[in-house]
């Protein structure tokens, strides 16, 4: 759906990388009007059956049964990374069972309310991601040098729930041509909040929101937020 000089179906796997998990992508509705998100680059490398995509803000088990049944599912892991988490790369496989992978696309503040006012997402087993890659999602401002976008989560996440580190470097190939594209036509890369603050270089007024600030003091003095 691009220009076909920004094309990205070149950078795309010419068959849909075959996996076992099923990601499935809780999305909050302000990440469909952005047209630099990632899920759709996502969605283009996994077959239609392994990347299901559910837009909301709340989800419940009446509305929701299929995901229901899935949270309550001994082989679902959820992304969401906090003190209660396991690294995903210490999580035993529970059995032979296709493993299943929930993942929330949003801003850090949009994912904490999804998953917190959400009681079914407290249900699967809690994994996170260690940090041990940078974000090369160079054209949009991350809070911290090591938070990744949902592609780069899902990316790393497969590669380590598959055995197979070719599955990272395939699902990464269309983001760094998007970037690269989006730099020749005049985007600038962004720095995390992180970075700035530490500079010197952040250049927007400082939010009265103690709560918001305190966060910030927490970034400077490197500690976990």
């Amino acid at each position: 759906s691009r220009p076909q000089k920004v094309c990205l179906c070149p950078f795309l796997p010419v068959h849909p990388l075959k996996v076992s998990t099923c990601l499935y992508i809780i999305q909050h509705p302000a990440e469909e009007s952005r047209v630099l998100r990632t899920v759709p680059l996502l969605a283009a490398c996994l077959p239609p059956d392994k990347c299901k995509i559910l837009v909301g803000r709340r989800f419940n088990e009446d509305r929701y049964p299929e995901l229901a049944t899935v949270c309550r599912n001994p082989n679902t892991l959820i992304l969401y990374p906090g003190a209660e988490a396991t690294n995903l790369e210490e999580v035993g496989v529970v059995s032979s069972s296709p493993s299943v992978m929930i993942i929330i696309d949003g801003t850090w503040s949009q994912a904490k309310d999804i998953f917190y006012k959400n009681s079914l997402f407290r249900l699967p087993k809690q994994v996170q991601l260690k940090p041990s890659i940078s974000s090369q999602y160079v054209i949009r401002t991350q809070p911290t040098n090591t938070c990744l976008s949902t592609l780069e989560c899902a990316a790393v996440a497969l590669s380590i729930m598959e055995k197979n580190k070719s599955i990272q470097e395939t699902i990464l190939h269309p983001l760094q041509a998007l970037c690269s594209f989006q730099l020749q036509h005049g985007a600038q890369v962004h720095h995390s909040k992180e970075h700035l603050l530490k500079n010197g270089l952040y250049d927007k007024p400082m939010p009265k929101n103690k709560r918001k600030l305190r966060r910030m003091e927490l970034l400077v003095n490197n500690i976990k937020i």
